[in-house]
């Protein structure tokens, strides 16, 4: 009861129904919620503290940066989903903060879009900087090694990479990426005889065109700290993955180079094991296994290959 109360008190405020409203949309910044709600970020903070001590979104801090999502784990988390789902779809404030919300989304894409086009030609060289990028193929490659599979799935395929080199995995590859450039870098490496079973499409990985398990092997490659919903992407992997496919996923492990968002648009400076795990747990992925690829020389950031199977129906 009292656990109860405490979450109707903290959600029963304007601004702070506000904060659920847009945060049911994903996870944010305290300065995208400021710019969102036009409210200053103190005022924004005090809400959010609130919110979280009873309970109704995390927080994740990162670098200098702190992302909120709700709190879904939450065992009264029905009744806050009750709760935004009954706020007025026509209420002009809420509507005004979706909008103000849906500009600072299309900013930060056309960020991200604008780095994608200029660094198009030499993207595989440009992540190799970071880590070697030899070391992970070499390890993805092993794992998928026994692996056949009628399609395989690349999200966020960038230069099409992945499936250049796991084409012989599948009767059919086909890689969805949101940049055009991209997909022209993409397409004029896959234009060989042997891949002539290969295709890319633009899509976004958060809305995969596909149907539900119409494929055995999902790759996730250096994509999700792009993302503004990794969880969400994750997600969308297992709902196209049929049961029994595999899910490989591979990105950075935490770190603090922060000149990654301002200078190469990242969004988020890597995963824990816990939260892709988690994720994948939560999207009915089964026999999850976490590796970590450290590097040879000092700086370059550690990489981590998370790998399941979708659970029988």
């Amino acid at each position: 009861m009292d656990d109860l109360l405490a979450l109707l008190r903290a959600a029963g405020e304007p601004t702070r129904l506000r904060i659920l409203s847009i945060l049911s949309t994903g996870e944010m910044t305290v300065s995208e919620m400021t710019q969102a709600l036009l409210q200053s970020q103190p005022r924004i903070s005090r809400h959010l503290k609130l919110l979280a001590d009873a309970g109704l979104v995390v927080r994740f801090p990162e670098g200098s940066w702190v992302f909120y999502r709700l709190n879904e784990t939450n065992e009264n988390y029905a009744l806050v989903d009750q709760l935004i789902a009954l706020l007025p779809p026509d209420d002009q404030t809420l509507l005004r903060d979706r909008e103000r919300l849906d500009r600072v989304r299309a900013e930060r894409a056309t960020r991200a879009q604008e780095y994608f086009a200029a660094n198009a030609a030499d993207w595989d060289d440009l992540r190799a900087r970071h880590i070697r990028e030899d070391l992970v193929e070499a390890e993805m490659t092993t794992l998928l090694s026994d692996t056949k599979c009628d399609l395989l799935v690349d999200l966020g395929t960038g230069t099409g990479r992945m499936l250049e080199i796991f084409s012989p995995h599948a009767s059919r590859a086909v890689g969805f990426d949101i940049n055009a450039n991209m997909l022209t870098i993409a397409r004029a490496r896959l234009d060989h005889p042997d891949r002539l079973h290969c295709q890319v499409r633009q899509g976004d990985c958060a809305d995969v065109p596909l149907e539900d398990g119409a494929a055995g092997v999902v790759i996730v490659h250096q994509v999700l700290h792009f993302l503004d919903d990794p969880a969400r992407a994750v997600g969308e992997a297992a709902r196209v993955l049929a049961p029994s496919g595999r899910v490989l996923i591979a990105d950075f492990l935490p770190h603090e180079v922060e000149a990654l968002r301002n200078e190469h648009a990242h969004r988020r400076l890597g995963f824990s094991d816990d939260e892709v795990i988690e994720w994948l747990n939560e999207a009915d992925i089964v026999n999850v296994e976490a590796r970590h690829l450290q590097p040879r020389r000092d700086g370059d950031l550690v990489v981590g290959i998370w790998t399941g199977v979708k659970a029988e129906a």
